[in-house]
């Protein structure tokens, strides 16, 4: 079977740097935002060209405490888009506001700033602009529009680490940028990691103390925050990660490249805006007769996967009431026919050509 992502390839080329950072962890017993903490913090802000990065436990973590550090309140509304994983409208949810499901863009999938524009309100707090399978929403125009009504925009850079978007990089384009390094992601630790992104010096200092219960300084709570803090461990194995993290996109490229060659004249392949560079979290195609593709590429040994199957304001968790009010139809429409091929920076050039012959046949 073809490997769907490969990280025991990845973790062999960076084993004896791993190892070694494992043993400085246990030796100096620091386990909770050891120092580690900090050099990764300095060492992605300068990658991503922000004035500040705060490390936490988790991507989603990354999202939620932007909207805390916003002072958003239930009732508030904050602008989602429709197609993306569950967590960027969980968030919302969570803290007693309301998401707002916004149509997204046919070609690139990510929100679609004339849909967004219908969506604004008195009530909307903020928008949350999502990097979708790699690469970055059209964040000038979203900005354009926020700034008319003074809104913050939050970007969702799960997925989009590493991407540039005219000449700057994803998580830099907006008040606040948040990612996710969980395993699979273009940068992965080995747990659960995230982080967000900002230039705002205010907004800094309040989501470095709500990561620690909304300490100010030990034990001096000054707002109500929670348990976030990234672990010492995923900090170090991060920093070693980064050393061949350009190498990888520009293999995921190349990948993405030869796909691209092959597969676009027999289905829908990704995308990609001339001002854009994507990492290729997820290398996503459409079909319309997806269930039978996927089990003839089942049959013939190509692992699949889809992202992300059911839109968000269709989820069952959604009152019927809330589900009719979301009228998105490009985005249901995706749904339906998304599914995403092998992705990674060591899939080899004969397990490339298994999966381009496999989808050929898969399709005909």
């Amino acid at each position: 079977m073809i490997p769907f992502i490969d990280l025991k390839t990845q973790y062999q080329q960076l084993a004896p740097q791993m190892l070694k950072r494992f043993q400085q962890v246990m030796e100096h017993g620091q386990y909770i935002m050891g120092p580690e903490v900090q050099e990764l913090e300095k060492l992605l802000a300068e990658y991503i060209g922000s004035k500040h990065c705060v490390a936490l436990s988790s991507g989603t973590d990354a999202l939620l405490l932007p909207l805390m550090a916003l002072g958003i309140q239930p009732g508030d509304e904050i602008i989602v888009p429709d197609l993306s994983f569950f967590a960027t409208a969980e968030v919302v949810e969570f803290i007693g506001a309301k998401s707002i499901f916004c149509d997204v863009d046919h070609r690139t999938y990510n929100i679609d700033p004339a849909a967004l524009r219908k969506c604004i309100s008195p009530k909307t707090k903020a928008i949350m602009a999502v990097g979708l399978y790699g690469q970055c929403a059209d964040m000038d125009e979203i900005n354009a529009i926020a700034n008319e009504s003074r809104i913050p925009v939050i970007e969702d850079g799960a997925q989009s680490f590493g991407a540039i978007y005219k000449g700057k990089k994803s998580l830099s384009l907006s008040t606040i940028g948040a990612t996710s390094f969980f395993p699979s992601k273009p940068l992965g630790c080995y747990g659960d990691g995230g982080a967000c992104f900002t230039n705002d010096d205010e907004l800094a200092l309040v989501m470095r103390e709500l990561r620690i219960h909304g300490q100010s300084k030990r034990y001096v709570h000054t707002r109500i925050g929670l348990n976030a803090r990234m672990d010492t461990l995923q900090a170090a194995f991060l920093i070693e990660k980064m050393s061949i993290f350009e190498r990888e996109i520009e293999l995921r490229q190349e990948v993405a490249r030869r796909y691209d060659q092959a597969l676009s004249s027999v289905m829908k392949t990704p995308f990609v805006r001339e001002h854009n560079r994507s990492v290729y979290a997820q290398y996503s195609v459409l079909v319309e007769n997806r269930e039978t593709v996927i089990q003839k590429l089942t049959a013939a040994g190509v692992p699949t996967a889809i992202h992300y199957p059911v839109v968000l304001s269709k989820q069952p968790v959604f009152s019927q009431q809330r589900q009719a009010e979301s009228h998105n139809p490009v985005a249901v429409s995706i749904a339906s026919q998304v599914f995403s091929l092998p992705m990674h920076p060591y899939l080899s050039r004969d397990d490339q050509n298994k999966v381009i012959e496999a989808v050929k046949s898969a399709v005909q």
